[in-house]
């Protein structure tokens, strides 16, 4: 894809600066997706790097089939590449508290009680992590998140609600423990 133009794309706007766009535009959001799913800094990133370029070889079916968003598109590619990730053989078990540990200060200076509630999200399920981390962290609507998984607004919808429901009773829980 050399400098080629993408069919309808901003003007004038190469594969290679689209790319480059979405990196910059989108990278935070696809990293911290990464991290969510992966529970690990440095498996997120090499999810991160793979789900850019899997976007980079399927920029043109993103333009001539995809009517949703870029960011649930890429969003998409990098829940799947990291669901690719766990399946691997190599996906091992990981310390969360000590990876957190390893974050840029940007990302971990938050209080204790948002760091207890990141674990207790982390903590969930795969399938009722992921859409407390598209509603919540990315701010995706029921329609948007559908697209990037794959599944009804309605599962969506019944999973946003389960897992609010378990992180309800895990922090009332640890506020009856405190008091």
């Amino acid at each position: 894809m050399d400098n080629a133009v993408v069919p309808g794309v901003r003007q004038q706007e190469t594969a290679e600066e689209r790319l480059e766009r979405w990196m910059d535009q989108y990278g935070n959001a696809i990293l911290h997706a990464c991290f969510v799913c992966l529970s690990d800094v440095q498996l997120a990133e090499d999810a991160m790097q793979d789900a850019f370029v899997k976007a980079w070889r399927n920029m043109q079916s993103f333009e001539n089939r995809y009517e949703g968003s870029e960011k649930a598109w890429l969003l998409r590619i990098a829940i799947n590449t990291c669901n690719d990730y766990r399946r691997g053989m190599w996906f091992r078990r990981i310390d969360l508290p000590g990876e957190l540990d390893k974050l840029p200060p940007a990302l971990i200076s938050v209080s204790p009680k948002e760091r207890d509630l990141f674990l207790d999200i982390m903590a969930l399920p795969g399938k009722f992590k992921q859409v407390i981390l598209l509603r919540y962290y990315q701010n995706l609507t029921l329609q948007e998140m559908s697209e990037v998984l794959g599944i009804a607004p309605s599962t969506i919808h019944h999973r946003l609600k389960k897992a609010e429901e378990i992180i309800r009773r895990e922090l009332e829980g640890r506020d009856n423990v405190e008091a």
